[in-house]
């Protein structure tokens, strides 16, 4: 079967309101951010230098532990014989990288729109790094799903909900708690997963250096925002628990596979429920917001209201959660005593 990219609209554009904001306070400085920055200017990294892009992938090899396939122990999967099996395994892994990509340009859209809006100098050289990080990234799961696997998914739908919310509103602490939080947090879980799981040479390093980018790019959020929420009045930490129970919701449900199942001609609402009930994504669902959690905790925005919504999408449990290694990259760049 030839692999292609599924049909998508190739520009798309929003119209987003954003207040840009002058700094003229070159004098003022807050320290941890001048560290996180100077931590950034250190730790960039050009792919070509340090990835093994000369490396062969076998993409008929696994490229995880099968018990983490969505539909394993199902009888549908189990009906497959092992060339349907291998292609699925293509299909899944495309897609999952697709939406890595995806992710990764919606955070250098938004991050560009915090270098506009946010109040001071250090916090606007910070996300000046992080744009082109997340440049980088977009670069580097481009040219491995195009170069390596040859073929890409369009942006999930759950996804693409709650990028917009993000490029959309007006506010810049929204644009912080929505990309630097929610979607930097689960990013980073998420890849500290595959650096583990996968034993695809390239992939894993790849991933290595996105994870040291990744964990400053939390970092900056939670440095951002603890101070800011504690000072809110009730209404204000309401809303914005509102809206990370819903980022939670959005994103615990993109990872269904939905456009692996119509691609491949497996009946659609039969495999999205046997991915929802799959003990090995369960568990990969909930270990996405090990980071999340904790650092929702630190900025005050965890309320019992909050506690029993997370109770409910199986992910409280992560609320005392100590991050022991929150950068293993070998850029070195380690972000957590910055917290």
């Amino acid at each position: 079967m030839a692999h292609q990219t599924l049909a998508g609209p190739s520009i798309e554009t929003l119209e987003a309101m954003l207040d840009v904001t002058y700094t003229w306070g070159y004098q003022e400085t807050r320290a941890k951010l001048r560290d996180l920055y100077d931590k950034a200017c250190r730790a960039q990294w050009i792919s070509d230098d340090v990835l093994p892009w000369e490396t062969d992938v076998d993409l008929d090899r696994p490229m995880g532990p099968e018990q983490l396939m969505p539909l394993f122990g199902s009888d549908i999967y189990n009906k497959l014989d092992k060339k349907e099996k291998e292609n699925l395994n293509r299909e899944t892994f495309s897609w999952t990288l697709s939406q890595f990509l995806h992710g990764e340009q919606g955070a250098l859209l938004a991050t560009a729109q915090i270098v506009d809006s946010v109040r001071d100098l250090d916090s606007k050289l910070y996300a000046a790094t992080q744009v082109v990080d997340e440049a980088r990234h977009v670069d580097v799961y481009n040219r491995y799903l195009h170069t390596k696997i040859g073929f890409s998914y369009p942006v999930n739908p759950h996804l693409k909900t709650l990028l917009d919310m993000i490029l959309t509103d007006s506010r810049w602490d929204m644009k912080f708690l929505g990309m630097q939080i929610m979607v930097e947090g689960l990013a980073l879980a998420a890849f500290g997963m595959i650096q583990k799981n996968t034993e695809e040479p390239l992939l894993r390093a790849l991933t290595s250096y996105v994870i040291g980018d990744e964990a400053r790019h939390v970092a900056f959020g939670v440095l951002s925002l603890r101070d800011y929420y504690r000072e809110q009045p009730e209404a204000v930490k309401r809303e914005r628990e509102d809206f990370v129970y819903e980022a939670a919701r959005l994103m615990r449900d993109r990872f269904l596979f939905q456009e692996v199942w119509e691609k491949t001609g497996l009946p659609t609402k039969e495999c999205m429920k046997i991915a929802v009930d799959n003990p090995g994504q369960v568990m990969f669902r909930q270990l996405l917001f090990a980071k999340i959690v904790p650092a929702i905790k630190k900025m005050d925005l965890l309320s019992d209201r909050q506690r029993v919504r997370f109770q409910e999408l199986g992910i409280l449990q992560f609320e005392n959660w100590v991050d022991t290694d929150l950068d293993q990259s070998p850029t070195g760049a380690t972000s957590a005593r910055l917290l």
